[in-house]
């Protein structure tokens, strides 16, 4: 497409990568897919465990989440840094600097004996892993050629999207055959072994570090203060009543100056932090969107089933992951099929087929029910799982296949950055919407079991005589706590089941939405080019 291939100002096609590509750079590329998946694994596998964590650390409920938002909000202030500073040390010193540095933070945090601790360490964890996954990205469509893109991009897409999908399953694992320590220490050994590889093989790039000496530092504190904060308002905001909070409202405050001072810098420093000009290329500006929608359906829904089953069923971490296996091994089968299709089919129509999939699947569940188990969820999983595939790589092609070189590596972090971001908003947006439409129909239902109601006076003499018969407690209090009970449960059903009718509505408006898009470059032509 003519349009959308020429960017701004952009500089002059180089050669094409030649088809035959290296063993060491596959070598090399594969490692760092390997790195890429830890540490986005990293994120869920500890999510399914807080409170062993929360148990072992002796940390207090309104403590415990910040495990996760330490890493989260670390992690989202590196993965748009690390364009600039790709370019400045290369690829291979800050990929081996980012897996040797989580490794040692991941060491660190299975030391931990008190929950500050844990706090620092896995910031620390978050910030420096967040290096490896832009630069994967980067990798992919630097080295390789479009006519291996089939191959590639459903790698990395099936990375992205499978390691949050099954990091609950394998966090429960080891944390009941093992101790939570292990959750750290599965990544030392491997870990050890990517950064190895990446400096003994990485050869894509050469360091620029006369940039060092135009680095926007006032860029950086205002990015850092605009991501960091915002990731901490859509954590904590949907529990605390949004601005009532003071935490909320001043991280609110500090968002908004740290957000006027970052877009002042972009767009006046010499060599900008991040380099939004890549928003100029209308197919990277339209991937990103649907990265961004492509967030809200993948962290959304890791979030939406355990939530269920934990809350509704009763299922503990262990039972919640061999539940929702499935998504997984759906996104495994479905990846290789996608890469096919890739280079075969419209991506527009393939992205159309993956966003009404994931509709069909969030529709399915507005069916809802308490006695939902593995089967009746079954469906539901696997058109997840294969929609995600059906979506991902098309918009990773569409995204970052028609950028020149020189532009590939701020926009893998801005890329990457737009998914992270989705996942934040989408669960604010669900959390939000879970605890509003929770109290509305409470207070709904409740409006139907009051003493005036025939029905509820029956109910309740029922069970009060069941209760008399079984066990010979106060039989008519607890009778009036197991109604109230039902009440609560069927609240949190219908909140479920609206959550998961937004979610159908977006999915399928952006369906619709694909065919504004204008038809992408054929597999073969876009500007990938390499060194």
């Amino acid at each position: 497409m003519a349009t959308a291939t020429i960017t701004a100002g952009s500089a002059p096609a180089r050669p094409a990568v030649p088809d035959t590509i290296s063993t060491r750079r596959v070598i090399a590329f594969l490692a760092m897919v390997f790195g890429m998946f830890m540490a986005i694994l990293d994120i869920q596998i500890v999510s399914a465990s807080l409170a062993e964590i929360q148990a072992g650390l002796s940390a207090s409920s309104d403590e415990i989440p910040w495990v996760q938002t330490a890493y989260l909000i670390a992690e989202v202030v590196m993965i748009p840094l690390s364009g600039f500073l790709s370019r400045m040390l290369s690829t291979r010193v800050l990929f081996t600097i980012a897996a040797a540095g989580f490794t040692a933070a991941s060491a660190l945090a299975a030391t931990a004996t008190n929950i500050d601790q844990m706090i620092v360490y896995r910031a620390v964890q978050g910030f420096i892993g967040g290096g490896m996954i832009p630069s994967v990205f980067a990798a992919a469509f630097t080295i390789f050629p479009p006519s291996r893109r089939a191959v590639v991009s459903p790698m990395i897409g099936l990375v992205a999207t499978l390691a949050p999908t099954i990091g609950p399953t394998v966090g429960g694992y080891i944390s009941h055959a093992f101790s939570w320590h292990w959750l750290f220490l599965v990544n030392v050994v491997p870990g050890i072994l990517v950064a190895t590889a990446a400096w003994s093989l990485i050869d894509f790039d050469k360091p620029n570090l006369k940039l060092f000496n135009k680095f926007d530092w006032w860029g950086l504190a205002g990015m850092a203060a605009f991501l960091g904060c915002m990731e901490y308002v859509l954590e904590e905001g949907p529990n605390n009543d949004w601005l009532q909070d003071q935490g909320v409202f001043i991280c609110a405050i500090v968002m908004s100056v740290g957000a006027v001072i970052f877009f002042w810098r972009v767009f006046t420093a010499e060599e900008p932090i991040v380099d939004l000009r890549a928003f100029s290329n209308v197919n990277f500006a339209f991937g990103s969107l649907f990265s961004f929608v492509i967030g809200i359906g993948l962290y959304g829904l890791t979030y939406l089933y355990p939530v269920f089953l934990g809350r509704i069923r009763g299922y503990d971490s262990m039972m919640i992951g061999e539940a929702l296996f499935v998504s997984g091994l759906a996104m495994f089968v479905t990846a290789p099929i996608s890469g096919i299709l890739s280079s075969k089919m419209d991506l527009r129509l393939m992205m159309m087929i993956g966003f009404f999939g994931f509709a069909t699947g969030t529709w399915w569940m507005t069916h809802l029910t308490a006695d939902w188990d593995f089967y009746e969820l079954l469906i539901p999983q696997i058109l997840r799982g294969c929609s995600m595939m059906l979506c991902m790589v098309p918009i990773n092609n569409i995204a970052l296949g028609t950028l020149p070189p020189d532009r590939l590596k701020n926009a893998s972090g801005l890329f990457n950055l737009t998914r992270n971001l989705g996942g934040a908003v989408g669960l604010a947006l669900i959390n939000t919407v879970l605890i509003d439409r929770n109290a509305f129909h409470y207070a709904r239902l409740a409006e139907h079991v009051q003493w005036g109601s025939a029905a509820a006076q029956t109910k309740l003499q029922n069970m009060t005589l069941n209760f008399e018969q079984t066990s010979g407690l106060d039989a008519a209090s607890a009778a009036l706590s197991k109604l109230s009970g039902m009440v609560q449960q069927q609240a949190a059903l219908l909140s479920f089941m609206d959550v998961f009718y937004m979610l159908t509505v977006l999915f399928a408006t952006l369906g619709l939405f694909t065919m504004l898009i204008n038809k992408p470059a054929a597999p073969g032509g876009g500007g990938g080019g390499g060194h």
